[in-house]
């Protein structure tokens, strides 16, 4: 096999385990969080090793997840794999941390709360409606890739790569990480609040406030005074006007 056939299809494998993992993940979440854990995996450890193993894969999961995407690392991992393949690569590694948070997790019968009748019904529409929201938020980009595909074909197929400008369409006029309000919405649109997704939501609506601050801070250093600028007219994950 010839060198440039060998780079193919090394892109191609990339390209279909970042598809199959990263995007399969994203969707199993989306169950996870629409009709709970699948439950496949339990461990007879009690309701305190039950809420400790949950709390260890969430935070595998952040730790990988706000740390992989962090420029440093960005940086020390170009030197080890092709620039053209970071996305992708942290796709991959993105989707097997967040398949084991869908799989590992332990579900409690302690029931908290429960919704029944019309705030059932609330409650699914609002999880209807945040995905929606996901959709406009993502059309709203225009180029959005969030597998890390885009590079890789650009790259083998002669594609030029677009550079992305600050977008702010869309829901982004409203607030400026309209993603992240749709997920928190998600996690909280559960009707039935058990012991152990009480945890959940907490510990990722948590997380979630906290990666928006870090990834500001990214969005400032590329953006400089546009996004000053941005961060001053639109608020952050609530849509309220001053």
């Amino acid at each position: 096999m010839t060198s440039s056939a060998l780079q193919k299809t090394t892109a191609w494998t990339v390209l279909a385990l970042a598809t199959l993992i990263g995007g399969g993940s994203l969707l199993a979440f989306g169950v996870f969080l629409l009709f709970g854990p699948p439950g496949l995996i339990r461990f007879d450890v009690g309701l305190q090793g039950a809420l400790a193993i949950n709390v260890a894969v969430s935070f595998l999961f952040f730790v990988q997840h706000s740390g992989m995407v962090r420029r440093p690392f960005k940086s020390w991992l170009t030197g080890s794999v092709p620039d053209h393949f970071v996305g992708a690569v942290y796709s991959i590694v993105s989707g097997l941390a967040l398949i084991l948070v869908v799989f590992g997790r332990q579900e409690s019968s302690y029931v908290i709360a429960g919704a029944t009748g019309a705030l059932w019904w609330t409650m699914r529409m609002v999880f209807v409606l945040a995905i929606a929201g996901l959709i406009w938020g993502a059309l709203a980009l225009g180029a959005f890739d969030t597998l890390g595909l885009s590079p890789i074909r650009n790259r083998f197929e002669k594609h030029e790569q677009r550079s992305s400008g600050l977008s702010i369409r869309g829901p982004y006029k409203w607030v400026r990480h309209p993603l992240y309000l749709f997920v928190i919405l998600m996690i909280w649109a559960y009707p039935q609040l058990t012991i152990d997704r009480l945890l959940f939501n907490v510990l990722w609506t948590a997380w979630i406030v906290v990666g928006t601050r870090l990834e500001e801070r990214d969005l400032v250093a590329e953006f400089g005074d546009q996004y000053r600028e941005y961060q001053q007219r639109v608020p952050m994950l609530i849509p309220y006007r001053r």
